[in-house]
């Protein structure tokens, strides 16, 4: 299948290309870039030297649907919102990447990132692309909107309580990201004096996942209530994020594990760390570089009914290329691992 990149200049475009190029169903035929237009991918993309010998190419959308069967848009937020209506319509399948197709209520737009949506009628074609809770509307979706990493890592931890009632409705969590997660464009906050050697909090309140997090939990649990805190932290690749709630009554911890346990039988890509030996013995983002694992644990105050969920990802991989390949997976009727089931890289 000949498949397109808008934007694969980037950190997810370039995981998008790490996973595509060996992947056995695929061939990158198309990757965009306004700024690198004819360099060479691995001019840019030096990991890649030797996979590919592809040229950047400006984003023609009409010469992108003359080669391509497939597209993941990887640009910017607000730059999807441009283009989404003539892909759409010419029948292509895509995986948006931005966070522009996300929320299906187009005035959570309007309250979380500050602009009227301008095509309210396509939000409800996109499907938001968690194949751990949304396996069967991927796969009869011809768009599939990826979610925001913190998101989707947040999600992973708390869809089972949430569907299970056993937790009250309010969750607190406190979310920890690598450098790689603000993108490639430099800003003072992101330069090596300023970044290294942080644990920064940036947005304890507000944050824009919220929107993703409360929409999806909801879908279990109606009016389900999220505090996000956002911290920037002294690594470039993962999220951690660890969820504070409580229990609406004495649960074991056996109870426990068979929620999540029975939510996610089946699920490839979910693994669950709770050890009592060892150096790992709750999830932690730096043994899953490069996978599309979410590595899941959670402990347990029984005294005070509190629950301490956490939930890690890398964040380019299941926290955006790695889980719109296997959205994409789903929607052309592929195994849902195929080419993603890949070891994390260990020591890093």
């Amino acid at each position: 299948m000949q498949v397109g990149i808008l934007g694969a200049s980037g950190f997810v475009g370039g995981e998008l290309l790490r996973l595509l190029l060996l992947h056995p169903n695929t061939e990158v035929t198309i990757a965009t870039s306004r700024q690198y237009e004819r360099d060479y991918v691995h001019r840019i993309h030096a990991n890649l030297r030797g996979f590919t010998d592809l040229q950047f190419s400006s984003p023609d959308i009409d010469q992108i649907l003359k080669q391509c069967e497939f597209v993941f848009t990887a640009v910017p937020h607000g730059s999807a919102l441009k283009v989404m209506p003539t892909l759409v319509n010419s029948g292509i399948k895509v995986v948006d990447m931005s966070a522009d197709y996300r929320l299906r209520n187009a005035k959570d737009y309007e309250k979380w990132y500050g602009y009227t949506h301008p095509h309210p009628d396509l939000l409800e074609k996109f499907t938001l692309g968690i194949p751990e809770l949304r396996k069967d509307e991927i796969k009869n979706s011809d768009q599939v909107s990826a979610p925001g990493c913190m998101a989707v890592t947040s999600i992973l931890g708390l869809a089972p309580l949430a569907h299970s009632g056993i937790v009250e409705k309010r969750a607190i969590i406190d979310a920890k990201v690598g450098s790689s997660g603000a993108g490639t464009k430099p800003s003072l906050a992101t330069l090596h004096a300023e970044r290294y050697g942080v644990i920064r909090p940036y947005q304890p309140v507000g944050h824009r996942h919220t929107a993703e997090i409360e929409q999806e939990l909801s879908a279990y649990s109606p009016e389900f209530e999220i505090s996000l805190s956002a911290h920037a932290v002294n690594i470039v690749r993962g999220i951690l994020c660890t969820s504070y709630l409580t229990l609406n009554r004495d649960y074991s911890v056996q109870d426990i594990w068979k929620v999540f346990r029975s939510f996610y039988d089946g699920q490839p890509f979910i693994r669950f760390i709770r050890d009592r030996k060892g150096v790992y013995r709750y999830p932690d983002p730096k043994i899953l570089v490069g996978s599309n694992f979410c590595d899941i644990g959670f402990d347990v105050d029984r005294d005070r009914r509190h629950l301490v969920v956490l939930s890690a990802t890398d964040n380019l991989v299941k926290g955006a290329a790695g889980i719109a390949i296997q959205s994409m997976n789903l929607m052309m009727n592929y195994e849902e691992t195929m080419g993603l089931m890949l070891p994390p890289i260990h020591p890093v």
